[in-house]
């Protein structure tokens, strides 16, 4: 290269630095400068590419989401039976504990939406829609296999979605009595109750 400029590294490099930082240092500890020193780049030149750091945070939960997006696929493709996949699905869904990293970022996207321009709130609602559309889909299987009861499948999917998100909100931020296990306990009893053949 002319001069002997580095290169600037793949975005999706930088993406996956972030998503590090968060896991290991805690999103506080994400500044333009601090993720510039871990990939090699100026906190200018990183604003160069992303424009703000709330591009770069919705950026990297993106990146982060299509990661999750190839998992759930993953699961929900597999031959099993419609619960065990909708088990996974929650699985998947809910934070693996206190300041999960995923969690953490989807929470700060969250807080920032407030003020944000309508193309980021777009793409927020791109993220969340898919994994809506994804369990209305499972849903929908389920009940044609004759293993879930008929349900509205878009009202039930909204309505375990918003649960899983208020479970996971308590997880992620470590509210006391709030650990995975009892709330995976939770909505699986909900399931129970509500996709039962004989309830």
């Amino acid at each position: 290269m002319a001069g002997g400029r580095r290169q600037a590294p793949p975005r999706e490099d930088v993406l996956a630095a972030a998503m590090a930082m968060i896991a290991e240092r805690g999103l506080e500890q994400l500044t333009m400068a601090a993720l510039g020193r871990e990939v090699g780049m100026s906190s200018g030149h990183l604003l160069y590419y992303f424009g703000s750091k709330d591009e770069l945070l919705l950026r990297t939960l993106e990146w982060s989401e299509g990661r999750l997006g190839a998992e759930r696929a993953r699961l929900l493709t597999r031959p099993a039976t419609a619960r065990a996949r909708l088990d996974a699905y929650v699985d998947l869904y809910v934070p693996d504990g206190h300041r999960d990293p995923h969690w953490t970022l989807w929470l700060e996207v969250w807080n920032r939406s407030q003020n944000a321009a309508d193309d980021a709130r777009d793409r927020q609602a791109a993220i969340e829609g898919a994994w809506h559309r994804d369990l209305v889909a499972l849903l929908a299987e389920g009940m044609s296999r004759g293993e879930f009861r008929a349900v509205d499948a878009d009202r039930f999917a909204a309505r375990l979605r918003a649960l899983l998100d208020g479970f996971s909100l308590q997880v992620a931020i470590g509210l006391r009595g709030a650990d995975r296990t009892s709330i995976l306990g939770h909505v699986r009893e909900f399931l129970d109750e509500g996709l039962a053949r004989d309830a």
